[in-house]
């Protein structure tokens, strides 16, 4: 019986050479394929039995083609991004041309405080509060959307640009309200859970009612259809309820175009 070192041997000796560089070439193509099984195989698993990603899987530069309001009816809820960059900075304000003042972050406590010296300075200026934000102390959105009114300021989100969480409600206090083409507006339950700026609580329950209360309130106060709230409180705070344009309408959350203000 012949080895397979002798089987090999006379292989090699009746064959041309470039037969044999194809052999090689083939096994080569094999052992890249294994050792890429091998690697997907040993990469780590989440909770759920699937491939953990080196990244999230969402960016906010991205948000609006991600969260886009054109979503199936039967996916409307998308997971809850983490704001980085200046979406993930306290929120900041800088006056621009045709009245407009843009506010850009997370709204913190003493963003409020910060938006009235705004205010107080360039009264006579600002037309328009465009906002860009992942939302942030509750209490603070609605000081900011009574000013809002209280001025008769309209509001704005950009074309795909970024307004969720607490951020409508200050959307919610213009007298005049736009919203460009693929912005994502949308709500979850942080408008009555998150009452951490009102410190600690003995009662969170009770906290998170009243919170509740005042945010309706307020909605009425605007003109905002109280479908807005139910769709809030019917989605996890780890959740997003983006709103498709249609409904932007139909709930009051949206008056006019963003053309109309800037021809």
């Amino acid at each position: 019986m012949t080895t397979l070192s002798q089987r090999v041997h006379v292989w090699l000796s009746g064959n041309p050479e470039d037969a044999v560089l194809r052999l090689i070439f083939r096994l080569l193509i094999v052992g890249t394929i294994a050792a890429l099984g091998y690697d997907l195989a040993g990469a780590p698993a989440d909770r759920d039995g699937g491939t953990q990603p080196d990244t999230a899987p969402f960016s906010l530069p991205a948000l609006p083609a991600v969260l886009s309001p054109w979503l199936p009816d039967g996916d409307r809820l998308t997971p809850l991004p983490q704001p980085g960059g200046a979406l993930g900075e306290a929120m900041t304000f800088e006056l621009v041309g045709g009245g407009r003042l843009m506010a850009t972050g997370t709204i913190t406590p003493g963003s409020a405080e910060a938006f009235g010296k705004e205010l107080a300075r360039h009264a006579e200026y600002i037309k328009t509060v465009v906002l860009n934000s992942p939302g942030g102390s509750v209490s603070d959105a609605l000081s900011m959307g009574r000013m809002i009114r209280d001025h008769k300021l309209a509001t704005e989100v950009e074309p795909g640009k970024y307004c969720a969480s607490s951020c409508p409600l200050v959307l919610f206090g213009g007298t005049e309200r736009r919203v460009g083409a693929k912005a994502a507006v949308g709500v979850h339950q942080v408008f009555a859970l998150k009452s951490a700026e009102s410190g600690a609580s003995r009662d969170q329950m009770s906290d998170a009612q009243r919170i509740s209360a005042r945010c309706q309130r307020y909605l009425r106060d605007m003109g905002i259809d109280l479908e807005v709230w139910i769709r809030a409180m019917e989605t996890p705070k780890d959740r997003l309820f983006v709103f498709k344009p249609e409904e932007l309408t139909k709930y009051g959350i949206v008056t006019a175009p963003v053309s109309a203000a800037k021809s």
